[in-house]
């Protein structure tokens, strides 16, 4: 379980988070939703410190992360951004066994776990001594979630992985997303814009406005059912009768 209890961030005078308490339960799928500049990115970089809160607590399963070493925590959690951040001159084979190694894996686990990871997200075997521009938008994105699944996290931290790709394609990832996740356990959080992606994916839907504020949180089908705001009512694209 994520806990961000009173979270604050500023930077100088724009405030990124405006005290921001939110529970993201263990195994289940939470999806951020929210405005360019509703803080959800920043956010989510609070969890493995790649941002540092102003004020405020972050815990996982109750230990206050500030008090673990960053490059540990950061090792124990898997990350996903949009453009993949896959390394251009390493294989997709590569990409992912090097992270592997990183983690402290022996070469012959590494190897072992890049290539069950890959075979996971639907790389096919022949694809794996491919580099990044030999393969497609959808694949590169595979291989990044295959390498953030390369450390084993419970954690898995996704800043719009899908928003490069078609949409065809974009709904294939989400399911397949959502098998692994399932499959594996994992706590997911995830940051979007897409509504119609928020509410595909979901088990947990958070809706944010300007500084990171809940403006509500329940199932897609409660918020879409019943929207708390006329805000939410818009964001997810539903009639609001006040």
């Amino acid at each position: 379980m994520i806990e961000f209890d009173h979270v604050s961030k500023r930077y100088k005078d724009v405030v990124a988070l405006d005290d921001v308490s939110l529970v993201v339960p263990s195994a289940e799928f939470t999806v951020m939703m929210g405005l360019s500049g509703s803080g959800k990115t920043t956010l989510l970089r609070t969890v493995n410190r790649m941002v540092t809160p102003t004020s405020g607590t972050i815990r996982i399963d109750g230990v206050d992360i500030a008090t673990l070493n960053p490059i540990t925590l950061r090792r124990s959690i898997g990350y996903v951004m949009q453009e993949g951040g896959l390394l251009p001159h390493k294989t997709a084979f590569e990409n992912v066994r090097l992270i592997a190694r990183i983690a402290g894996q022996s070469d012959v686990d590494a190897r072992a776990n890049a290539t069950a990871m890959l075979s996971m997200v639907g790389i096919e075997t022949a694809q794996f001594d491919r580099f990044p521009h030999q393969l497609s938008g959808g694949q590169q994105q595979r291989v990044g979630v295959a390498r953030a699944l390369a450390t084993k996290p419970r954690i898995l931290l996704m800043d719009e992985p899908f928003g490069a790709v078609d949409p065809i394609v974009r709904e294939e990832l989400q399911d397949e997303l959502r098998r692994i996740q399932r499959e594996l356990e994992l706590t997911v959080l995830f940051v979007t814009h897409d509504r119609y992606e928020a509410l595909r994916i979901a088990d947990q839907l958070v809706v944010l406005s300007h500084g990171g504020h809940v403006e509500q949180r329940g199932t897609p089908a409660t918020i879409t059912g019943h929207p708390a705001t006329e805000f939410v009512a818009k964001l997810v694209g539903v009639p609001w009768s006040g």
